[in-house]
């Protein structure tokens, strides 16, 4: 595994001890080992996505005057648990929200029970 916290990018090797512990080795500080033990015992990501505007704007060019939907850009304010992230994404595009909108906004609060909150990333009119 290749650690991700920092640009050194260590080549990590990961041992289960037989008390179950993980020993990982190869790390040149203490972020990659703790790097290492999150990605094995509870992933987690950053989730990006789109909800959708109760506005529409006209079509550019050659689109022939026809009406489109506008998105809204949104993330999580920090790692999200990799195992709800299709419950999460589910709950998203459920959203459909009203412009004008403002970047932080907080769009979910606590999203699914984790204190994780889900925020607007850019502000739209």
């Amino acid at each position: 595994m290749t650690c991700i916290t920092c640009p050194i990018g260590c080549s990590l090797s990961i041992e289960r001890e037989d008390g179950g512990s993980l020993v990982v080795t190869g790390n040149r500080c203490p972020r990659g080992a703790a790097y290492a033990r999150e990605e094995l015992l509870s992933p987690k990501r950053t989730v990006t996505a789109t909800v959708r505007a109760r506005t529409v704007v006209k079509a550019a060019e050659g689109g022939g005057g026809a009406e489109l939907p506008r998105r809204v850009p949104c993330r999580t304010l920090s790692a999200f648990p990799r195992e709800r992230v299709g419950e999460l994404l589910s709950l998203l595009y459920g959203i459909e929200l009203e412009l004008p909108v403002e970047r932080g906004k907080i769009l979910v609060k606590d999203a699914l029970g984790t204190g994780i909150d889900v925020i607007v990333t850019r502000s739209i009119a």
